[in-house]
């Protein structure tokens, strides 16, 4: 792809290629309409996996948490449902022993002829660390997942039995272990503490980000990168960007869906009918970073919105895009330009919400990269479609 100058020129850190990730649902409960349940509703699944293949999505993420459905299992279930989908695991080190999860992760591979990602999460919530008996304090636990980083990648790759001492975790004589289908196994880290960063920067094939204004995640990616150099790395982490699209078929209706939506969200937490709203301060750094940005203001860049964060204050990824297809659009390729290449899109209405991304945004932004493929310039979608950047289009 070449880089020119003037106001269709490319800009050098664009990526040539977006994946686009969505999460797995296991029940049609929404933070919009929570709907009581502990189970797995699984006509719901098979079919919110056929909409994410239908829609063109290429991977899925299976969450973890102490009171959800395990994301092993769950990544498999998918694997075999779908037949392209590339299931992204959840997994804390806490949970599970390296040698063990290699195992699993590589067993997933064989079964999805090399589909399996790994999301490693170190936590970020004392109290939900507990729930599984983790009394590390933070520091430690991201030390701790970086010696997990090692095991998986030695478990994979040696040939002969090895041993390992280190300071949270010992074996003797382990492997041959089973290995991955061909290739190894991308291994994601997200968060924004430094440790994450020296992690991730050093060891991560991927590195992950909450949606946040342009320029605070173009200074990030920076240091990722910058990180990954210092390293001697001759590769540099993917970067992926996760947000919650609102949109309907003008900007203006789409700003009036997002405040309904507010609203209700902020309801629905408050009652704990869905996930009780944490009331205190958030210990993980990106939630304190997310209702930083929602106490500045509420809409940042073309379509960039914040009042969904503070309506949960700050859990989980919870900063949305609003517009129409086209705005959207147009905002996920600004974040394209910054150098993302994993995309990650789930809304608030999670299956009609997938049915039209897929429909509606990602043919948007894939014909975008083709054009520039072709051409070797921006086609017309930023420049036509401002939303917010244009001061009519401020809600």
């Amino acid at each position: 792809m070449t880089v020119e100058s003037g106001p269709d020129a490319l800009p050098a850190t664009a990526s040539p290629e977006v994946e686009f990730i969505s999460l797995t649902h296991t029940t049609a409960s929404t933070e919009l309409e929570p709907i009581p349940s502990r189970g797995i509703d699984l006509p719901f699944v098979r079919r919110y996996v056929r909409a994410l293949e239908d829609g063109g999505f290429d991977l899925t993420l299976l969450p973890y948490g102490s009171g959800s459905a395990d994301s092993f299992v769950l990544a498999s279930a998918v694997g075999q449902l779908s037949d392209r989908l590339k299931p992204i695991v959840a997994v804390r080190p806490n949970t599970v022993f390296p040698t063990v999860a290699a195992q699993q992760l590589a067993t997933l591979d064989q079964l999805t002829e090399g589909r399996a990602v790994v999301h490693l999460i170190s936590g970020g919530s004392d109290a939900e660390q507990a729930r599984q008996g983790d009394y590390l304090p933070k520091a430690e636990r991201y030390a701790r997942t970086s010696e997990f980083i090692d095991v998986l990648r030695r478990s994979w790759s040696e040939t002969g039995a090895f041993s390992h001492d280190g300071t949270y975790y010992r074996f003797d004589g382990f492997g041959p272990g089973f290995p991955p289908y061909a290739a190894p196994i991308p291994i994601s880290i997200g968060g924004q503490s430094d440790a994450a960063f020296d992690i991730g920067g050093t060891k991560a094939d991927i590195f992950s980000f909450w949606g946040e204004p342009l320029a605070d995640i173009r200074s990030q990616i920076e240091r990722v990168h910058a990180i990954a150099a210092a390293a001697g790395r001759a590769d540099r982490p993917r970067i992926w960007v996760t947000f919650r699209p609102i949109t309907d078929r003008t900007d203006e209706l789409a700003w009036a869906k997002a405040r309904d939506y507010a609203e209700r969200i902020s309801h629905t937490f408050q009652s704990g009918a869905y996930r009780k709203r944490d009331q205190g301060a958030p210990q993980n750094v990106g939630s304190r970073r997310a209702l930083e940005f929602a106490r500045r203001q509420e809409v940042y860049d073309r379509a960039l919105w914040t009042r969904t964060a503070a309506a949960t204050n700050g859990q989980g990824a919870s900063t949305a895009l609003v517009g129409s297809p086209e705005t959207v659009a147009a905002a996920i390729v600004d974040y394209i330009d910054l150098g993302a290449s994993l995309v990650s899109i789930r809304g608030y209405d999670n299956l009609n919400d997938v049915i039209d991304y897929g429909r509606y945004i990602l043919p948007l932004v894939r014909q975008e990269l083709a054009h520039r493929k072709a051409t070797g310039r921006r086609g017309a979608l930023q420049a036509d479609h401002p939303g917010a950047l244009a001061a009519a289009g401020r809600p």
